[in-house]
């Protein structure tokens, strides 16, 4: 294999003793102390940490008689991939992947330090907790344990710890997928995130049902840029022709437009066995009948409100460079997430709004990345519904399609179909993570250590 290396300049607590000898560690640790690597990832390329999270975890996949891979476009950047033989060659591949990488935190709006990494009240701490830290914790627990119990799956598992996923996946997924595509031969099925994690919802009788959302599908993603040009000039001297206004304009359609509702596939199942499960009815035939099927389902909503149709957020503007100059430039860059089967719809309507006064391009020289579909009928999501039911003989499993996107993208296009599932068990006191992308983010403990459970019974038994 290729890939440049580099010697780990991490240190070892002491409840990951180095050395040779094979032993079991505790998930909840072992997730607190990927943590207090700060893999920041600030996009466009900059990030730190994920060579030496990357040689850390080698390094204790090694000492348990391991032989991961160590790969990256460059010294910085660096991912592990390692394949476990199954017991039955002939059985499809499955690929587990989860990214080492972490969005920005800005420690003087936390209330702890984001990279302590600390375990208290019930909960792991700090920037990467539940995205996704937990996950890769998860996967890395199972490996070691496995080593320690001799246990061989049934098929060959590829285990992926990739980097630049809360970017574009160009040091990560997506180059792995292009230059490295033998290490995923013959790999039929991916699991990663997001999905497989109690939501409690209340049910029309009064009781309360545990409803376990697993990723089928998710929505396209597409970043452009908008440019707008006119004749600059003084301040003082105000002309309909500015690049400015046409810009704001071409903003303020898009930010008023109503989306049409286009329900793929995943959202209509999601929609009416969730609510059946609460024993409440739709009628997804008007947009008033799944504007309320959503309502319905409280904050298990949150999602389903997000992908029921495309969305254009405009994120970044930039005109002017002194107050009485008017610019003869003005740019704005949108994200743009497209629902499956609405992605050419959603292009035609953006070019409407815009006008003919603002020009657009994609930011990626490869343009959108398409919504991804995977079977709901398969034997693997049938597989992930059993072992929820195993571990949560109450637990309502349903397919979903997420908003956002996953390094699922880098993988569907080497025939792969992916699933987000990076499951979770519920917290006898009803906590749940909180703080993804935002402030305090934590995870409960029962998860993690109720999820390295699952996916290992998973995993053996798939």
């Amino acid at each position: 294999m290729t890939g440049t290396q580099q010697a780990d300049t991490g240190t070892w607590p002491m409840d990951f003793p180095e050395g040779n000898a094979v032993h079991r560690v505790d998930v909840a640790e072992l997730c607190a102390r990927l943590i207090r690597f700060d893999t920041t990832n600030y996009g466009e390329g900059d990030c730190k940490g994920e060579r030496v999270i990357a040689e850390f975890i080698a390094r204790m996949l090694t000492d348990s008689g391991y032989h991961p891979h160590v790969l990256g476009p460059c010294p910085e950047r660096a991912s592990v991939v390692l394949r476990v033989r199954g017991s039955d060659r002939d059985l499809p591949g499955l690929l587990v992947h989860g990214h080492l990488d972490v969005v920005p935190a800005e420690p003087e709006q936390w209330s702890i330090d984001p990279f302590a990494g600390t375990i208290q009240d019930g909960y792991i701490h700090g920037r990467g907790a539940a995205d996704m830290k937990d996950m890769v914790a998860m996967m890395l627990a199972t490996l070691l344990n496995w080593a320690v119990d001799g246990t061989t799956p049934k098929r060959d598992i590829v285990f992926a710890f990739v980097a630049d996923e809360e970017d574009r996946g160009d040091y990560g997924a997506v180059w792995l997928a292009e230059q490295h595509r033998d290490l995923f031969h013959g790999v039929e099925a991916a699991i990663g995130e997001a999905g497989g994690s109690p939501k409690e919802l209340g049910a029309a009788d009064g009781s309360s049902i545990r409803l376990y959302p697993v990723s089928t599908a998710e929505r396209g993603t597409a970043h452009m840029r908008l440019c707008a040009t006119a004749t600059s000039g003084h301040g003082s001297y105000p002309t309909e022709d500015s690049a400015l206004g046409h810009l704001l304009a071409a903003l303020h359609r898009i930010n008023t437009y109503k989306w049409p509702l286009v329900l793929s596939a995943a959202v209509r199942s999601f929609l009416e066995e969730a609510n059946q499960a609460l024993g409440k009815t739709v009628d997804l035939q008007s947009d008033a009948g799944v504007e309320a099927a959503v309502d319905a389902l409280g904050k298990a909503g949150f999602m389903a409100r997000a992908t029921i149709r495309c969305s254009v957020t405009p994120t970044m503007v930039h005109a002017g460079y002194k107050v009485n100059v008017i610019p003869g430039l003005a740019e704005a860059k949108l994200d743009i997430r497209s629902v499956p089967g609405g992605e050419v719809q959603a292009l035609a309507i953006i070019d409407e709004l815009l006008g003919d006064k603002v020009t657009r391009e994609f930011l990626s020289p490869d343009g959108p990345r398409p919504p991804l579909e995977a079977p709901m009928d398969s034997p693997w999501f049938a597989a992930m519904r059993e072992v929820l039911l195993r571990h949560d003989p109450e637990a309502v499993v349903v397919p979903q399609c997420l908003g956002a996107s996953t390094d699922a993208k880098a993988f569907a296009p080497l025939g792969v179909q992916c699933y987000g599932f990076a499951p979770h068990g519920p917290d006898p006191e009803g906590r749940t993570f909180q703080g993804v992308h935002g402030i305090d983010e934590r995870i409960p403990v029962a998860f993690v250590r109720s999820g390295q459970r699952i996916l290992d019974d998973f995993l053996t038994s798939v």
